[in-house]
């Protein structure tokens, strides 16, 4: 595994990170949960990611990865994670369980601190950006969990380039820098490319991109239409069924046949071209079993493109 400095900090992460958005909560096998997380250590990968409401249930993703933090990773192997968790999203009912107050923020904070079991994380992240609590306030409730040792460093996720540039001067006036963005970027999902890179290189950041594998589209799943039993089929799910239009069900059949060229999965080499940029420090995947995780790891044995592939792969997405 080779680590990237997160932006200019002093923060090393690997490639490939694991996040816990699924797979972790307490609907899922804990066993099969702490199988995921300890192979992904034994693999060099250091870094988890989590948020307040990861599970489902909400919250219980922090509970389960704090019994496997136990478990496992006692005294100065704690030292050895970093562990990041978020707030912003809807966490509890309420007026105060979503969004971006400082009241909301410091609380989810400490409560997330209590499920883990953990006297601090790594990176606290503001989720996305409150369009009606002043920035200056949200910047202030990061600023404070790191003054207070709760947490070590600032980040923020879903922030527009605008956004961002405005967050990163206020943490920046306040004395805790801002260090990292945490985006969805895929292949298939290229917003961050229209200003955000250039403004994270500009200040110094590092990204951290989420969702690499397009919810499951950069997979063979989808290559003849919608499974019965994937995600696309739960009316409920994150990626709904509308989504998958001919002509995109075509660009992946595609790009899957430039995969094959290359001797890699199309999940494999969706996460090697995200590898590419020198701006992405680490990428965030998901398993839902150990051999899963194995073959996303299997995307850091071919990282490099010929300037033939990354021209076919553009003629594609067009």
């Amino acid at each position: 595994m080779k680590y990237n400095r997160c932006g200019k900090s002093g923060l090393l992460l690997p490639q490939i990170s694991l996040g816990l958005w699924h797979n972790f909560g307490s609907v899922d096998r804990f066993e099969n949960a702490q199988d995921i997380a300890l192979t992904a250590f034994d693999k060099g990968i250091t870094h988890f990611d989590l948020a307040n409401n990861y599970g489902p249930v909400p919250g219980s993703a922090e509970e389960n990865f704090g019994k496997i933090v136990q478990n496992n990773f006692n005294g100065f192997l704690r030292d050895e994670l970093v562990i990041t968790t978020k707030a912003g999203f809807k966490m509890w009912e309420g007026p105060y369980g979503e969004w971006g107050s400082r009241k909301y923020l410091i609380s989810s904070l400490n409560q997330s601190l209590k499920r883990m079991k953990l006297e601090y994380v790594d990176i606290f992240y503001s989720h996305r950006p409150d369009p009606n609590t002043p920035l200056e306030e949200t910047m202030s409730a990061l600023d404070y969990a790191v003054r207070s040792g709760k947490a070590i460093y600032a980040g923020i996720s879903n922030y527009n380039a605008e956004e961002t540039e405005k967050a990163v001067a206020i943490l920046k006036d306040l004395g805790t820098p801002c260090i990292v963005h945490q985006a969805k970027y895929s292949l298939l999902e290229r917003w961050v490319e229209e200003g955000l890179l250039d403004i994270l290189d500009t200040k110094g950041m590092g990204c951290v991109a989420f969702s690499p594998l397009a919810q499951g589209l950069l997979t063979t799943k989808y290559l003849k239409g919608i499974p019965e039993n994937s995600r696309a089929a739960n009316p409920n799910g994150h990626l709904q069924s509308s989504e998958i239009t001919e002509d995109k069900i075509k660009k992946i059949n595609a790009l899957h046949a430039i995969a094959l060229e290359r001797g890699q999965t199309l999940a494999q080499m969706a996460i090697a071209w995200l590898l590419k940029k020198e701006t992405i420090t680490s990428v965030i995947v998901g398993a839902s079993s150990v051999n899963q995780l194995f073959d996303n790891l299997g995307s850091l044995d071919k990282l490099a493109f010929s300037n033939q592939e990354l021209q076919q792969i553009e003629n594609i997405l067009k």
